[in-house]
């Protein structure tokens, strides 16, 4: 009997949800009960997500030719400043919306097959056999080096498999805030050899049929749904 997936597509943001807490990924992609409001940080402004989203859209546009360069950009204004050049030229594409199929196909972003979706910040192709591929991070990089880490392992597998004709792919992180730069490089044959773990973990978000709770200090600190937030799950620790 064929198995009807609850959460049919993916995304790295999606499957860490669902690693740390099945539940929370259920109440949050299936059930879709949004989040309680947060109130701000002392001394803030505006919450971190919200600042992120910004400093992504003000980076676009200034890539693009069609806004300033802002604050929150300027520990990197030489980079920004050479990308924008790059653009200018054909050689860079920005917030790609990439899609695979549950084979590794390239898919629409909304199409009915669609299995892993990937929101890229830029890609610079040097050559037509070397790229790199920039993520732009706000916030802080101690604590998140290995989440980032993977996020870019996913990108790179991405982008071998959507351009045949690379050879190289280096991926960076920039990070906004403390003028740092962490970089990996990959060959082919490196960068493809990342897709029977993904393959495994993304099949087993999008094959999941129950969704135990996880309580653990690290899951349910922050959670929106536990007993400090929503309520919808009482387990929290």
């Amino acid at each position: 009997m064929k198995i009807i997936p609850i959460i049919p597509t993916w995304s790295y943001s999606r499957l860490s949800t669902f690693e740390a807490c099945k539940l929370h990924a259920k109440i949050q992609y299936v059930d879709k009960i949004p989040e309680p409001e947060r109130p701000l940080p002392p001394g803030k402004t505006e919450h971190a997500n919200d600042r992120g989203t910004r400093l992504h859209t003000e980076a676009e546009l200034f890539v693009q030719g069609k806004g300033p360069f802002t604050p929150g950009l300027i520990k990197f204004q030489p980079e920004f400043e050479s990308m924008k050049l790059l653009h200018a030229r054909g050689m860079v594409s920005l917030e790609g919306d990439w899609a695979h199929k549950r084979d590794w196909e390239i898919a629409d972003w909304s199409g009915p097959d669609t299995w892993l979706r990937l929101k890229l910040d830029s890609i610079v192709f040097l050559t037509p056999q070397e790229a790199v591929v920039v993520d732009y991070k706000s916030g802080r990089r101690y604590g998140n080096e290995i989440k980032h880490a993977e996020q870019t392992q996913l990108y790179q597998l991405s982008a071998f498999l959507r351009y045949p004709q690379l050879e190289y792919v280096t991926t960076e992180l920039w990070y906004l805030d403390q003028d740092e730069i962490a970089a990996n490089t990959y060959t082919r044959a490196q960068g493809l050899r990342f897709r029977s773990t993904w393959d495994r973990r993304g099949n087993a978000m999008t094959t999941a049929q129950d969704f135990p709770a996880n309580p653990s200090i690290f899951s349910c600190r922050y959670c929106p749904y536990g007993p400090r937030g929503t309520g919808h799950c009482t387990r929290g620790v």
